[in-house]
């Protein structure tokens, strides 16, 4: 117990004088998560005349321990915005009112009076010379909360830190100060399957560049991803949570926020959820700067922060790309939160985009997290217009601006493989694809990424390669009528104008990633990457040699993509136990015969009419 403030006589009470304060009926708002009163809480549900109180707040904890009482809930009607792990089984128990809100809207509900509050109860830093007091690592909507309670009761524990930013209130705007030193909530999410989390983690690592700023969700999925982006550079964040998992990148130096647009040079967040070295670090820690919810999760002020990532993850996702986060069929699990706030205003940003990231499966790999309808009863958090890209550990799907019939690919390419031929039979019956869709490959296909690789470009750009997946399909066919007729005649060996479904599907259908193979080289354009060269080895019958060809985009050719390719799938070859290439070539087409040439000057070669038969040993 520390000692009272002497500056403050008439304000200071002890816990049970400071809840007496509270009326019968009262409309009670409860500072956020980790930052909460928890004496406060604790006298006020001990003090039993106190009765019939509506108690609001987001991810509560302390009632936690008292919510399975006998009259609890004859005593207090738990009104909450997000439920956290402490209150999940009282939710699915019907013990809390959950109020599906975004975020940023939640404190214009309190500036709007439409929920009238009679006491605020909070968590506050002991007052400074001027009077002031922090809210510490509670800002979000608790600022909201005590500006507009008609009493505020708050207790002022040492041990909160003190925030810069928007995040403090004077002892003139406080009713009653109970002076009680204790611990803060610490809140560590469990580490869960970490094999699963590091993989995700290598996808989510391939999406976000140097200089990008991350806004990273509730949960401890995106929380145990942050630790694997330590090989980026200068980071920044603009974010409602700061959690653990940002502690090594900050020490390491990885988040600098050097190249912030909004806000450079400072963290913007709303509240702090970790343990008490986090806290340490956070305290009177001007890096950091604190806002209210109505600020930080305001689409228009995440769309001001260039190169904007927002990373949350979802309990599943259809293959229409709806996202549900907030329950578990008709069981309310968590919240709304931030999500959509963040999938906006990262999309109105420049450069920005969202991922939802998630594991393929539950329940030990019973249950398809990648799903062909949302569960009965499940919400729909972001809607399949509001989703970007969604990421489990087999892949990355990439969904704006796509239709069903793609979405259903991408999101059945990175669904667990126990479950891709099911997802294809579902999408058939719901008719999203076609009757002959073949479904993807059930193999895990993470050896792919070891097939990945970027060349620098004479013209100053960059290209990237990478195998050919199944949700390339209309990628491709977009290629192949993107060239002229002279590159269609010297691969194809005639004029080919028209190129059906079947066949395209057909290309990729056959890739084995052993036997057969094929890269292709994708190019920027705007934000998005379309393919502009494909090539393909395929593996003889009963033959230690395969067949390769090429196709290069016209305004991509004579920059080297040939050879490169080549190169690459040599090596492949190779690891596969091929010992030679074999090609046959328009004799027109002096360029291609060039490259091969270059690689294989003792290349044996037979002339068939307008053809040469090519064989190229390793």
């Amino acid at each position: 117990m520390t000692e009272l403030d002497s500056r403050y006589p008439e304000k200071n009470v002890t816990p049970k004088e400071a809840v007496e304060k509270i009326k019968n009926g009262s409309c009670v708002f409860i500072g956020t998560g980790c930052g909460e009163p928890q004496q406060l809480i604790r006298s006020m549900v001990e003090n039993r005349s106190i009765q019939d109180i509506v108690i609001y707040q987001m991810l509560s904890s302390t009632l936690s321990d008292y919510v399975n009482e006998e009259d609890f809930i004859d005593r207090f009607s738990l009104k909450l915005f997000f439920i956290s792990p402490y209150m999940r089984q009282a939710a699915f128990e019907g013990k809390i009112d959950y109020l599906p809100v975004y975020l940023s809207q939640i404190p214009e509900l309190f500036y709007s009076q439409q929920v009238s509050l009679d006491v605020a109860l909070v968590q506050v830093s002991p007052p400074d010379s001027h009077g002031f007091c922090s809210l510490g690592i509670s800002v979000d909507i608790t600022l909201a909360g005590v500006q507009m309670a008609k009493t505020v009761i708050a207790q002022v524990n040492p041990r909160m830190p003190i925030t810069y930013g928007e995040s403090h209130i004077h002892v003139d705007d406080i009713d009653y100060l109970v002076y009680h030193e204790e611990p803060l909530v610490e809140f560590i999410p469990a580490t869960k399957n970490q094999a699963v989390v590091k993989r995700i983690a290598h996808y989510v690592n391939q999406l976000v560049d140097d200089e990008a700023t991350l806004q990273v969700g509730f949960g401890h999925l995106p929380d145990a991803i942050l630790p694997y982006l330590n090989g980026k550079q200068d980071l920044g964040i603009h974010t409602q949570v700061i959690t653990n998992g940002m502690l090594p990148l900050l020490e390491q130096k990885v988040i600098t926020n050097t190249k912030k647009t909004l806000l450079r040079n400072r963290v913007v967040t709303s509240l702090c959820m970790g343990s008490e070295t986090l806290y340490n670090y956070v305290d009177n820690n001007p890096l950091f700067y604190f806002r209210s919810s109505e600020y930080v999760s305001d689409p228009n002020v995440i769309a001001r922060n260039d190169n904007l990532i927002s990373l949350s993850s979802a309990l599943e996702v259809d293959l229409t790309g709806q996202v549900c986060s907030d329950s578990k069929g008709y069981l309310f699990y968590s919240g709304i939160g931030d999500q959509v706030d963040f999938t906006r205003g990262s999309k109105m940003a420049k450069n920005g985009f969202s991922i939802i990231a998630l594991p393929s499966t539950a329940e030990n790999g019973k249950v398809s997290r990648i799903v062909s309808h949302l569960s009965e009863g499940a919400g729909i958090a972001t809607t399949r217009g509001d989703v970007d890209v969604v990421v489990t550990e087999y892949g990355i799907a990439e969904l704006h601006g796509k239709g069903i019939y793609q979405r259903v690919m991408e999101l059945t390419q990175i669904a667990h493989p126990d479950f891709r031929e099911t997802l294809i039979e579902e999408a058939k019956k719901r008719h999203y694809i076609f009757a002959d869709q073949v479904p993807p490959s059930r193999q895990d296909l993470i050896f792919l990424d070891n097939y990945k690789s970027y060349l620098d470009l004479p013209n100053g750009k960059f290209m990237e390669f990478r195998p050919l997946l199944s949700s390339d399909e209309f990628a491709v066919r977009n290629f192949f009528y993107s060239l002229r007729d002279q590159s269609i005649y010297y691969r194809f060996f005639q004029p080919k104008r028209v190129f059906k479904r079947e066949m395209i599907q057909k290309q990729w259908a056959k890739v084995d990633y052993r036997k057969n193979m094929s890269i292709v080289g994708l190019a920027q354009r705007g934000k998005h990457k379309e393919i502009v060269a494909i090539g393909s080895y395929y593996g003889e019958e009963n033959s230690d040699h395969a067949e390769v060809a090429f196709l290069v985009r016209e305004d991509y050719q004579g920059m080297g993509i040939c050879s490169y390719l080549l190169d690459i799938l040599e090596e492949i070859a190779k690891g596969n136990k091929y010992r030679a290439f074999t090609a046959t070539v328009i004799y027109e087409n002096a360029p291609m015969l060039h490259v091969f040439k270059k690689k294989y000057p003792n290349m044996e070669s037979n002339i068939h009419g307008n053809e040469i038969e090519i064989t190229m040993r390793f």
